[in-house]
């Protein structure tokens, strides 16, 4: 039973050394290293490969959840672009995001944001943090 239990122990120390390899250290933290969180709206700067070259793509929109397991973690990014609702999940920890920038917080009460699908108009608009 014992030796069981240490083999368990290894083998999460032995995870944990390995993905804090690849972690960043300040996976979402903005430029001005304000924690971003569910609520606020950001914008994102992603290099996109096109062929040959890689151009950098600007994502502005709101963050409607997060996901936290460990090295996986990942955000999704809320968007509208010409009236239709994009949403795209971005991994925390990838090297293709060069900077967020936070543009506002809001006030908010949930964890998950998924109720604003299905809402349009004003009706989408959230509290605004001052």
């Amino acid at each position: 039973m014992n030796n069981i239990v240490k083999e368990k122990l290894f083998s999460k120390n032995l995870i944990n050394v390995i993905e804090n390899k690849y972690k960043k250290n300040n996976s979402l933290v903005d430029e001005k290293n304000e924690k971003i969180k569910v609520g606020d709206i950001i914008k994102l700067n992603y290099l996109i490969p096109e062929g040959d070259k890689e151009r950098i793509q600007s994502y502005e929109g709101l963050i409607i959840a997060i996901q936290n397991k460990g090295i996986n973690k990942s955000f999704t990014l809320r968007r509208t672009v010409e009236g239709i609702g994009v949403e795209q999940i971005f991994l925390a920890n990838s090297p293709k995001i060069i900077s967020i920038n936070k543009k506002q917080s809001s006030f908010i009460r949930r964890s998950k944001l998924y109720f604003l699908r299905y809402l349009n108009g004003k009706s989408s608009r959230l509290k605004r943090k001052f």
